[in-house]
């Protein structure tokens, strides 16, 4: 039944029975990859950063001293946001005022009534009733069936800037940026503005290293350019390096398995995350590069990065580090990047007033884009939660681990048997891991699949699976689980800042028909068909609806063969089939899959995380394993129905949602709940809603009188032993 509502015939059903591992023979569920420790893995290593006979970075402690204190500076932003704002709280934000947004980006809907009946609007208070947005009238039945108590593309951001257009920036004293600020259209209550919130859910920077691409639609490239997310899709990227006889060039940077450092340069230029429209990298350089390292929040001393820096005592608390941020930044990178003495060939910023000629800019200010990115990349590279209780077990002779209490094991299984495994999957816990995942199959290859359940783990960046739409290409890492409504959010079928997909399965899909040039993203020359989850092409004689034949013209993959998955799979369409055949609007061979996809979370620390999803639907892991057993919300174009589907056994065992839970409760690092190393910090104050309410803002703000006073959280330094105590988990801090 599973299959044959989707007009899957004998031959596709038994191709991707086999690609599934035929798990469902006798009724049973596979078991399939078992999720093992994260300690010892090696974050991905990135070829030329700190190695080589020229290395980028020169001293490796200088630059993470660097990448901790411009992840927590409130100076990084126009109006006191700094990265951090967004993800103080084991990486993510539990803030619940100022924080709904509606529904997804280039949304014009207005925000859904609340609970009470009254739209909720900039500076509401999530209340634990909003929970989940979308609400069935069953949890655990069958959505079809049930049908909805309410529906909501409302989404549960992060606040961040009150926007406004940039003029300068201060470089002393003066925090804020000097910017025109008024009231947008959207986030005002009654006319008085608010600071702008960001329209998917903040996910976690513990543990992102790991992720192939970053940021829910994938927009913060594997490749770090130096200066923008787009890795080589940015024909005008680079940096200016001095070569020969002091001459300084812009050249192309081509940093792999940097994904954390494309996705850093993203939010310091975003009006709605944390500066106003219109300021540079260059000119956040300029700002920053003769202050102090967080020169306005104290530094505990034993700070595990910042203490031998720090000002303070442990009597006394200062603020600020004993260096500035120019020589942090001298120290830490090659001088190619920074020593010329010139101005002129970097440019200048823009004229603030009609008489105003700025200072050109000099070398470090232009390159400063690639040393933000770089640096807050190795800072982030040490926030691995490799010490949680999963982690310490000891395992069995088929790898469950037998240190959990015996619920947890339960859910260890339940995890298994109900297909989570296998999109969170491996050490990480996601397949968005994507080297490290390929590197460790090899080591561990039970961790990926069993007799009854093989995935294909490789360094393929896409894959074919099937979906509701048919089989069709997707980014790996990335899924469709009806969590809204297809035309409320694109996800990985959106575009790039240059009008292009943003998936890599579209620049597949395109490469099959030879049109090279479509390939922005070079991974996407290295896929081998051989390695997808279910072939696209069959050496066989008979048409097929769902995959190309020697009727429609196949050729062998150009690759070699060694190791492959799928030896059936190592064929390929011909340029001219594949053409063809993308031009069939009624295609079943050449479809990308990826409408309203997003990236695969990991599951660590998932408990302390939420809301959950990208559009922060959810409050607690009960919704979210709920969600699961009847199946989603929605039946997306999309929706990949081998891994989202109603599951009879949660749908009736409270007991068994409940050892689920537990299971991922054990994915959660004591050092993480309790801020110790590497996961301290310096203070930090995060805006946190206006005074006032949804209804009325009662006093306004020192940046303009237009604009909504700040209410704000404090989250105090802490060194390197931690804090007494714990982190709660997202559902402690709504509104009853």
């Amino acid at each position: 039944m599973l299959f044959s509502r989707c007009g899957i015939h004998s031959l596709f059903k038994s191709s991707l029975l086999a690609a599934l591992g035929a798990g469902f023979a006798n009724g049973v569920l596979a078991t399939g990859p078992i999720p093992t420790s994260l300690k010892g893995v090696p974050v991905p290593e990135v070829p030329g950063l700190l190695t080589g006979p020229s290395p980028i970075v020169v001293d490796l402690e200088k630059a993470l001293v660097l990448g901790k204190a411009l992840f927590w500076d409130r100076n990084v932003g126009s109006d006191g946001m700094a990265c951090a704002s967004c993800h103080f709280h084991a990486g993510a934000d539990p803030r619940v005022k100022n924080q709904f947004t509606p529904s997804g980006p280039g949304s014009t809907s207005g925000f859904d009534p609340g609970t009470d009946g009254a739209p909720r609007g900039p500076n509401y208070t999530l209340r634990r009733s909003d929970f989940p947005l979308t609400q069935s009238n069953s949890p655990t039945v069958k959505t079809e069936l049930a049908g909805f108590l309410r529906e909501s593309d409302d989404v549960v951001g992060s606040a961040g800037t009150f926007g406004g257009s940039f003029k300068t920036a201060p470089v002393l004293k003066q925090a804020s940026d000097d910017c025109v600020r008024s009231p947008g259209t959207v986030f005002h209550v009654g006319g008085t503005g608010t600071r702008r919130v960001v329209d998917r859910n903040a996910p976690s920077v513990i543990n992102a290293v790991f992720n192939y691409r970053n940021f829910w639609d994938g927009r913060a490239s594997n490749v770090f350019n130096g200066s923008s997310p787009w890795g080589e899709r940015d024909a005008d990227a680079g940096v200016w390096v001095q070569l020969f006889k002091g001459k300084v060039y812009k050249l192309r940077m081509r940093l792999t398995n940097s994904a954390l450092a494309s996705q850093a340069v993203a939010p310091i230029v975003n009006s709605t995350e944390m500066t106003c429209d219109g300021r540079t990298l260059a000119n956040l350089g300029r700002k920053l590069i003769w202050r102090r390292p967080l020169e306005n929040q104290r530094v505990h001393p034993t700070d595990s990065v910042l203490g031998p820096y720090s000002r303070s005592t442990n009597e006394n608390l200062q603020a600020g580090l004993n260096t500035y941020y120019m020589f942090l930044v001298q120290q830490a990178f090659n001088p190619i990047f920074w020593s010329s003495r010139e101005r002129g060939p970097f440019g200048a910023p823009k004229p603030a007033t009609g008489n105003d000629v700025p200072l050109p800019y000099n070398q470090l200010e232009a390159n400063f884009g690639m040393f933000f990115g770089v640096a807050l990349q190795l800072y982030q590279s040490t926030l691995v939660s490799d010490d949680s209780p999963f982690d310490r077990s000891r395992r069995d002779d088929e790898g469950v681990p037998v240190d959990l209490s015996a619920s947890q094991i339960r859910g260890f299984e339940q995890f298994r048997e109900g297909h989570c495994n296998r999109c969170h999957l491996g050490p990480l816990l996601t397949s968005a891991a994507l080297e490290t995942n390929a590197r460790l199959v090899k080591e561990d290859p039970l961790a990926f699949g069993d007799q009854t359940q093989i995935l294909s783990v490789t360094r393929n960046v896409v894959t074919r699976t099937a979906v509701f739409k048919g089989a069709g290409i997707i980014d790996t890492g990335f899924a469709a689980t009806g969590v809204g409504q297809d035309d409320w959010d694109p996800g990985l079928a959106g575009k790039d800042a240059f009008g292009n997909p943003l998936s890599l399965a579209d620049q597949y899909l395109r490469y099959l028909t030879g049109d090279r040039a479509a390939v922005l993203d070079s991974a996407v020359r290295g896929v081998r068909p051989c390695d997808l989850q279910v072939p696209i092409a069959l050496n066989m004689v008979a048409t097929h609806s769902e995959f190309f034949t020697l009727a429609d013209g196949i050729q062998p993959q150009s690759q070699n063969t060694g190791g492959c998955f799928s030896l059936a799979g190592a064929f390929l369409p011909t340029p001219a089939a594949a053409a063809a055949e993308l031009a069939n609007p009624a295609t079943r061979k050449m479809l990308a899959v990826t409408d309203s996809a997003f990236k695969i979370p990991t599951l660590r620390n998932v408990e302390l995380t939420g809301p959950y999803m990208h559009n922060g639907s959810m409050a607690t892991l009960e919704e979210v394993v709920e969600f699961y057993a009847r199946g989603g919300n929605f039946q997306g174009r999309s929706k990949q129905f081998g891994t989202v589907f109603p599951q009879a056994e949660l749908q009736l065992d409270a007991t068994a949602r409940a050892d689920l839970v537990n299971f991922m409760k054990s994915l959660t690092d004591d050092r993480v709940r309790y801020e110790r190393a590497p996961f301290d910090h310096p203070e930090l104050t995060i805006p946190h809603g206006h005074v006032g309410d949804h209804r009325q803002i009662l006093r306004t703000n020192a940046l303009g009188s237009s604009l909504g006073d700040d209410e704000s959280l404090v989250l105090p330094a802490v060194g390197a032993a931690g804090r007494a105590e714990p982190f709660q988990p997202f559902e402690a801090f709504l509104a009853p």
